[in-house]
């Protein structure tokens, strides 16, 4: 739709009141307007703003009538939004005075008597918990794909035997089933921050007004529970001038996104020639435009590098922050958009990791190989010289380090050495240590609380299940 709300009114200045005798400069409107970001608030903005109206007629502050014909006229106006037709204006400034013009334009006088007992700055704190606390709950959502699908693969990998690194170097036998189910747990953690942030938000600042609170006899509680709050903020210049919920809910996002960039690290790491451990299907695979016989995992590359984005959002805001006095100043209009463009981010990069993983196939063959190398399980050794021999552990470790140089200089495996060799080394070794050396028997013996045991796995996979699905 086209109307007058496209440019500036007569006199600009009528959106301050009367202080101001002239509008802004072009400059000054075009640094000081947030429509084009803060637009996004529409949503919580009319939902807040109703329930506003409501509370004032209650308390018989305004007329019965008029708050119907707000409520009403804001009706109208989310669905002007939803369907396109609504024409934001930069003269307007933000989100608020955009939907109290149409307001105007729509229900006449009635939309002023809106603005009673509140002022902007407790309306876009308002607002603005609001959005963050649905970012919230959508991102739980879609965290708790993200560890479906990790479970489904552990639980068919439950069984695969594979190197476990510390150092980037080949440390213990695990199994595949058992690496990824320490990202389930990792995730996990991160629901639960959100979780943490969410109630801890949970507070309403609407009617705390310009930075004082208000003369008005208004209903704060009833705001606040018609919203979905738990309680109004006990302070009112705490409750404008509060960025913390934001601040967490980019802390949150920034521990989840380096998070999923090990995750994707690992990715790119298994899916090239010197690992292939994995092979992702053409969905999520990008390749050359000049070499023909290249296999890109790009989806997990940028979901790695969009960890950047994230933390450095988180940066920024505290930046920002840092050196505010109490209580509203224009810096805070910089807290939103660094928060949008998190939440449009994670949604992406955890679309794309749970994709990833259904769309992978893993080489179990070439994981089970390499499980093996490295002498991987040269602990199971030293773990039989103590449990047979009786040897203190420190000493077993010295046994076994002996052993590992033997094996070097002959060029072979644990396991390629002979009993006279072991014995050369310490005499009171058998052939049964042999039973420990293989890849798959030493996962099988670690059993112990949040082991690799194929069945501490599938154990796990069904107890996560119902931690996290139900």
């Amino acid at each position: 739709m086209t109307d007058d709300r496209t440019k500036p009114p007569a006199d600009a200045s009528t959106i301050w009141g009367g202080r101001f005798a002239a509008g802004p400069d072009a400059v000054m409107e075009a640094i000081n307007a947030s429509i084009d970001f803060d637009k996004r608030l529409y949503a919580q903005d009319i939902t807040a703003s109703q329930a506003h109206a409501r509370m004032l007629a209650d308390q018989g502050i305004i007329s019965a009538e008029d708050a119907a014909a707000i409520i009403d006229g804001l009706d109208t106006i989310r669905t002007e939004i939803e369907a396109g037709t609504f024409t934001f204006s930069r003269a307007l400034e933000d989100i608020h005075m955009n939907v109290e013009a149409r307001l105007t334009e729509l229900i006449g006088d009635a939309a002023g008597r809106l603005h009673t007992a509140r002022s902007r700055n407790d309306q876009v704190a308002t607002d603005f918990r609001l959005w963050v606390r649905d970012a919230l709950d959508r991102l739980d959502d879609d965290l708790q794909a993200l560890q479906a699908a990790l479970l489904d693969q552990a639980e068919v990998h439950a069984g695969s035997v594979m190197p476990g690194f510390t150092h980037l170097q080949t440390a213990q036998p695990v199994t595949l089933g058992h690496h990824l189910m320490a990202y389930v747990e990792m995730i996990g953690r991160d629901r639960s921050r959100a979780v943490d942030c969410r109630a801890r938000m949970n507070e309403s600042p609407l009617g705390a007004a310009a930075l004082a609170g208000t003369s008005f006899p208004i209903d704060r509680a009833a705001t606040a529970s018609a919203l979905g709050f738990d309680a109004a903020m006990a302070n009112s210049m705490d409750a404008v001038s509060d960025r913390d919920f934001a601040l967490e809910y980019l802390a949150v996002a920034s521990i989840l996104a380096v998070h999923l960039s090990r995750l994707a690290e690992e990715y790119v790491l298994w899916c090239s020639q010197q690992f292939a451990y994995a092979r992702l299907g053409d969905a999520f695979s990008t390749g050359s435009s000049i070499m023909p016989q290249k296999r890109n995992p790009d989806a997990a590359e940028l979901v790695r590098g969009k960890a950047g984005r994230v933390i450095g959002a988180l940066n920024g805001l505290l930046i920002v922050l840092k050196g505010m006095p109490m209580t509203y100043g224009k810096d805070m209009q910089e807290d939103k958009e660094p928060c949008f463009e998190v939440a449009d981010t994670l949604q992406l990069c955890l679309a794309a990791m749970t994709g990833m993983l259904g769309d992978t196939t893993f080489e179990t063959e070439r994981m089970a190989a390499d499980a093996g190398k490295g002498f991987s399980t040269a602990t199971d050794l030293a773990d039989w010289l103590v449990r047979v021999l009786g040897m203190p552990f420190r000493q077993a470790h010295h046994v076994t380090g002996a052993i590992v140089k033997l094996a070097e200089d002959k060029g072979c495996g644990l396991e390629d050495l002979s009993v006279a060799d072991l014995q050369g080394v310490e005499a009171g070794m058998t052939d049964e240590l042999f039973a420990v050396l293989g890849a798959e028997n030493s996962v099988a013996s670690r059993t112990s609380l949040g082991g690799t045991a194929p069945e501490n796995v599938r154990a796990a996979v069904a107890q996560a299940r119902k931690r996290f699905l139900d």
